[in-house]
């Protein structure tokens, strides 16, 4: 019922825009320090870059909720993508859910000047998006991006 709890959630109105008030909190900071992308969606295949894109249920909730059809991925589909090393979402080198990514991809910069403040602006928005959970009862898990999209693509989730 996990998976169920972030999709109800991720619709309802009132939660879906303080989670849009996080991100767009991260934004103005983002802004503010103007980091420099180089590698141009490379950061997207994981097992190259070296790293691993962890969200909250409700976050990837969120994202698929407001997914086009056009956009729309199967538990194949990300199969294909953790077999390719990254995201089921990258077409060519660009996110194509850009608008509705989640708090790790907002705030992941592959520019070495932003390791120290990102890293301070991840812990501060995770923190604001887990007392959302909190607030609301929302089941809390922090997991990896394409497990947490399987889990709500599963029969329990969509």
């Amino acid at each position: 019922m996990t998976a169920g709890a972030w999709i109800e959630a991720a619709r309802d109105p009132v939660i879906a825009g303080e989670l849009e008030a996080v991100y767009e909190q991260v934004a103005r900071a983002i802004a503010q320090r103007g980091p420099i992308c180089r590698a141009s969606g490379r950061c997207c295949n994981f097992e190259r870059w070296g790293h691993r894109l962890y969200v909250t249920g409700l976050e990837a909730a969120y994202t698929l909720t407001r997914l086009g059809e056009e956009q729309a991925v199967s538990v194949g589909d990300i199969a294909d993508a953790r077999e390719r090393g990254g995201c089921p979402f990258q077409v060519g080198m660009l996110c194509s859910v850009h608008g509705i990514k989640p708090l790790g991809c907002r705030t992941y910069y592959c520019d070495p000047t932003a390791r120290e403040w990102q890293e301070l602006l991840t812990e501060r928005s995770l923190a604001e998006v887990r007392a959302i959970h909190e607030r609301y009862e929302i089941p809390y898990r922090y997991g990896e991006w394409r497990e947490i999209l399987e889990l709500l693509l599963s029969d329990d989730g969509l």
